[in-house]
C-alpha cells in the first residue's frame, strides 16, 4: 500500500510517496525527473523489508511550484528535515545532483544518515569553472516555452546511453507532460540555472556514513566515468559500482544489475531485524556483484 503526503517547507510542500514497513530508506530522483525513473529498484527494496519513501524535488512532481530556493543546499535542507519528521535514521539514495543533495545532508546530520547510495552524483564540478556560465546560458534556452518540455525530455532520452529500460517511452511522455505545465518548467529552469556543485567537496571530509557509489560506464556527464568513480572512491567511505552498459541513469538501465546490489548494501548498514547482514567487503578488493565493480581505495586515471 502506498500512501502519499507533504513536507512542509519554506516556500512550499514536497511531496512524498511511503510504501513497506521497516527502516527508513528516502529516494530522491535526479533534476528534471520524476520518481518514477525509481519503479525498478522500489519493489525489490520493500520487498527486502523496508520503508520505502519517494520525494520529489521542490517544484517537480506533486511538490509545490511555490519555490523560491532550489539546487543542493535547499534539496539538503529538505532531507534533514524529513528525516527529522521520521524521527528515526535513514539511508538516503540519490541520482544526479539530488545525490550531491544527500551528501551534503549527511555531513550536517550524520546522526541521522544511516547509509548514502550515490547514483552518478556530482560530488565536484564536472567542467572549468569559465563554463558554468555557458551552461547557465544554455539551460535558459533549453528551458524556455514553448519547446522546453519537448527539448528536455529529448535531452534526457540522450544521457540514457546504452541499455534502456523498456518503460523509457512511457516515462519520457510523463516528463514531457509534466513539464508542459508553465510553472513546474519554471521551477525546473530556476533549478537548472542556479546549480552550483562547488558546494560539493569541503564538507567531503566530514562524511562518515558508508556510501555506495553507483555509475553508469557511458554517462556522458563524466569526460571519464570510470576514473571519476575512482576518484569518488577516494573522498568518501565508500564501495563502488561501474555499472556495464548504462549511461546516467543505471538504476533504470540496468535494475537487474543495480537493485540487487542496493539490497545487499542496505542489509548490511541498515538491516532489518532478523536479516543475517553479510561480511562488508574488505577495502582494496572488489566489491560483490559484477566484475566492473572498482575497488574500494583504488586509483584513478
Amino acid at each position: 500500500m502506498t500512501t502519499t503526503d507533504f513536507l512542509h517547507r519554506p516556500g512550499g510542500r514536497v511531496a512524498l510517496r511511503s510504501s513497506g514497513a521497516g527502516p527508513l530508506v528516502v529516494a530522491v530522483p535526479g533534476m528534471g525527473d520524476l520518481t518514477g525513473s525509481y519503479r525498478d529498484l522500489a519493489g525489490p527494496v520493500v520487498e527486502a523489508g523496508y520503508r520505502l519513501v519517494l520525494a520529489d524535488l521542490r517544484g517537480h512532481g506533486a511538490s509545490d511550484t511555490t519555490f523560491r530556493e532550489h539546487g543542493d543546499e535547499a534539496t539538503a535542507g529538505d532531507l534533514v528535515a524529513l528525516l527529522e519528521s521520521a524521527g528515526e535514521p535513514g539511508v538516503l539514495v540519490g541520482n544526479s545532483m539530488s545525490a550531491s543533495a544527500a551528501v551534503l545532508a549527511a555531513a550536517r546530520r550524520p546522526d541521522l544518515v544511516a547509509g548514502l547510495v550515490l547514483i552518478c552524483p556530482f560530488l565536484r564540478p564536472t567542467g572549468p569553472r569559465w563554463a558554468d556560465p555557458l551552461l547557465r546560458t544554455a539551460f535558459r534556452v533549453l528551458l524556455a516555452r514553448p519547446w522546453g518540455a519537448r527539448a528536455w525530455t529529448a535531452f534526457y532520452a540522450r544521457l540514457n546511453r546504452g541499455r534502456t529500460a523498456p518503460w523509457l517511452p512511457a516515462h519520457l511522455g510523463e516528463l514531457r507532460a509534466s513539464f508542459r505545465d508553465p510553472a513546474r518548467l519554471g521551477q525546473f529552469r530556476r533549478l537548472a540555472v542556479s546549480l552550483d556543485h562547488s558546494v560539493v567537496p569541503p564538507v567531503l571530509p566530514g562524511v562518515s556514513a558508508p556510501a555506495l557509489l553507483v555509475v553508469g560506464e557511458l554517462d556522458p556527464d563524466y569526460p571519464d566515468p570510470a576514473a571519476e568513480l575512482s576518484w569518488m572512491a577516494r573522498q568518501l567511505p565508500s564501495e563502488t559500482f561501474l555499472v556495464p552498459d548504462a549511461g546516467h541513469y543505471p538504476h533504470a538501465q540496468r535494475a537487474d544489475l543495480v537493485a540487487p546490489r542496493v539490497v545487499e548494501f542496505l542489509h548490511r548498514v541498515h538491516p532489518v531485524a532478523g536479516t543475517p547482514v553479510a561480511g562488508t567487503p574488505a577495502a582494496g578488493t572488489a566489491t560483490a556483484g559484477s566484475p566492473d565493480a572498482t575497488p574500494v581505495g583504488s586509483t584513478g586515471a
